[in-house]
């Protein structure tokens, strides 16, 4: 809570001009806070007169620091399949890991998980501690939430990745509130400090318009959830040696106020835009869900994935597991063709990895032709139809 003494405050209004939420406003010469405000705590430094303070907001520093050793990597392992930002993630952590120099491990909770644990070694990892057991055959917040935070209390790493899927952004918050831990979400880079052996997590802000690095100085462990498609994993290799735990966790730990009844797969979750090698994504320039065919054409021609921008999908021309930015998938393919896609920042940010960008676009002032490497300007019902009869074309011939 943000408390503002009347007594000391002098009504200069610097709280007000330093409140990016605007959510502070000066009333008869006191400072009053709206129900916008953030507890950001941009208002308390800027008062000279420390007229504000925020209550209840404190953190604890610990002071055992130096006993918390080690980069661990949530790799999630659902419906029998492991999830690719796990590797992705395993290949980042190997990076930190050999800049502290300390060991790392990977952390595989699921059910029938068969060799999935050596696979986990062959991608970086030294040790796997792996929980696998019947009643985790299903995803559950508390069940899985408790076994994560069971082994980081026993065992003390000073960094816990995982990957900001579904499952990532669902559960590892709680288990990050659980620890009293920092918890950075959606990062796209990640690096140590060479001068404290600090995690530094930069991700976008303010709808991508910067990026922050965050430090969590007083806490451990340091935590972050990280982007699908922004790590590189590394090369398997087949004779790295390292060292697998199985862990059998308390049954308490495993006890869920969620039942699974049954696991339907959705027709769409079988669309996988991360892991295609070529994407033809749309927008709001192909004007109509008619037009969005000409995409589905275009990429059925090349037998290609079909991608959206955010308008397309909140437009209803395309469903959600389709679409591309900040708020939909991150993208890395060695193809992307923006058709109709403006080139929004928020947009940007989840293709911008790709090896190829082509746009097209009528607009040639369209910030899309920032970052592309071939760019064509032209009206998309022109030029697509002769793409396709060009693609079609060769392999006929």
């Amino acid at each position: 809570m943000l408390i503002v003494d009347g007594k000391l405050c002098i009504g200069c209004g610097v709280c007000e001009d330093s409140c990016p939420f605007g959510a502070i406003e000066v009333v008869d010469g006191c400072a009053v806070v709206g129900d916008a405000c953030t507890l950001c705590g941009s208002c308390v430094e800027s008062c000279e007169v420390e007229a504000l303070k925020i209550e209840g907001g404190e953190k604890s520093v610990q002071a055992d620091l130096e006993s918390w050793v080690g980069v661990w990597v949530y790799c999630e392992f659902r419906a029998g399949v492991l999830a690719p930002v796990s590797l992705e993630l395993l290949g980042a952590g190997r990076r930190l890991a050999d800049a502290r120099g300390v060991p790392l491990s990977a952390v595989l909770i699921g059910s029938d998980t068969g060799d999935t644990a050596q696979r986990l070694i062959g991608y970086g990892a030294d040790t796997v501690y792996r929980i696998d057991d019947p009643s985790l055959s299903y995803f559950s917040d508390e069940s899985y939430g408790a076994v994560l935070t069971d082994l980081i209390k026993r065992h003390k790493p000073e960094i816990v990745l995982a990957g900001a899927t579904a499952i990532g952004r669902s559960f590892i918050p709680g288990v990050a509130n659980t620890l009293g831990a920092g918890l950075t979400a959606d990062c796209t880079q990640l690096d140590i400090r060479a001068a404290d052996g600090a995690l530094l997590q930069t991700r976008p802000a303010f709808g991508g318009n910067i990026m922050a690095t965050i430090v969590c100085l007083s806490s451990r462990p340091q935590m972050a959830t990280v982007r699908p498609k922004v790590m590189k994993e590394l090369d398997f290799d087949s004779a790295r040696q390292g060292v697998i735990i199985d862990v059998t966790p308390d049954p308490a730990l495993l006890q869920s106020r969620v039942r699974v009844l049954e696991s339907v797969v959705f027709e769409q979750d079988n669309v996988n835009i991360q892991e295609s090698d070529i994407l033809v994504a749309g927008g709001r320039g192909m004007d109509n869900a008619k037009g969005f065919e000409l995409i589905r054409e275009l990429a059925s021609s090349m037998d290609a994935a079909v991608a959206a921008s955010r308008a397309v999908v909140d437009a209803g021309w395309i469903g959600y597991p389709h679409q591309v930015g900040q708020t939909g998938k991150t993208v890395a393919p060695k193809l992307y063709i923006a058709c109709g896609i403006s080139g929004a920042i928020q947009h940007v940010a989840g293709m911008q990895s790709s090896e190829t960008i082509v746009a097209i676009n009528r607009d040639e002032n369209a910030p899309i032709f920032a970052v592309a490497d071939f760019g064509i300007v032209g009206d998309m019902y022109e030029i697509i139809p002769k793409l396709i009869n060009k693609i079609e074309g060769q392999r006929r011939s």
